[in-house]
């Protein structure tokens, strides 16, 4: 078993000492767009595209102490001041802490496929959790899903198609191998590397 990590950094946020409501313009101190990140990993995606767009702010969640400490340790040594991580768990998070439509853009990469036909039912990603995040993006808003497992890759982006309020950015294709600007993980290159595909998913919010 591992042991927990303190992670000491001003960009990390304890959810059990945050107010409720909670304002997102008075934790960033700014009114920027907010994209958040849903397992963020050990932080290189959310790093690489904060960098590049400064202009908006960042909320990084993922359910390991470990990844998270990671993510603080990278944002940190950036001096990145348009990312905030949490611990939390995904669904709970966002009903609870998020005012609906407030993200700009909704990233999720490589979640856990969980690969057995009798676990599928726990992955995250499926028809009623699409439906449900709908109601955070704002009009416009971007919704990115990419995985190394084909049958994730290929169930998600069967899933929306004719789904109310989304429109494909990808169109005539349901997904494709290669996202031109979309920054690879540390995880999507270690699949490539053993000669797997990554299936990207990208659509965006619609009136």
């Amino acid at each position: 078993m591992q042991s927990f990590i303190h992670i000491d950094s001003p960009n990390y946020l304890r959810e059990e000492q945050l107010p409720a409501p909670l304002n997102w313009s008075a934790v960033f101190g700014n009114d920027h767009p907010i994209a958040l990140e849903i397992g963020c990993g050990i932080g290189d995606f959310i790093v690489k595209t904060a960098l590049e767009a400064p202009e908006r702010n960042f909320i990084a969640i993922d359910f390991y102490n470990k990844g998270c400490y990671k993510t603080c340790r990278r944002i940190d040594s950036h001096g990145l001041t348009n990312v905030r991580v949490l611990r939390v768990e995904a669904r709970q998070f966002i009903q609870e802490r998020l005012p609906k439509g407030l993200l700009a853009a909704v990233y999720i990469n490589c979640p856990d496929p969980w690969p057995k036909k009798k676990h599928r039912k726990r992955r995250l990603v499926n028809r009623q959790f699409l439906e449900f995040l709908r109601d955070y993006l704002v009009p416009g808003g971007d919704f990115y899903f990419a995985t190394d497992f084909d049958d994730y890759g290929i169930d998600v982006a069967g899933l929306l198609p004719g789904m109310a309020g989304y429109g494909n950015c990808l169109t005539p294709d349901l997904y494709r191998h290669e996202l031109e600007g979309y920054h690879l993980s540390k995880y999507m290159r270690k699949f490539m590397a053993e000669g797997k595909r990554i299936y990207f998913v990208h659509y965006r919010k619609i009136s």
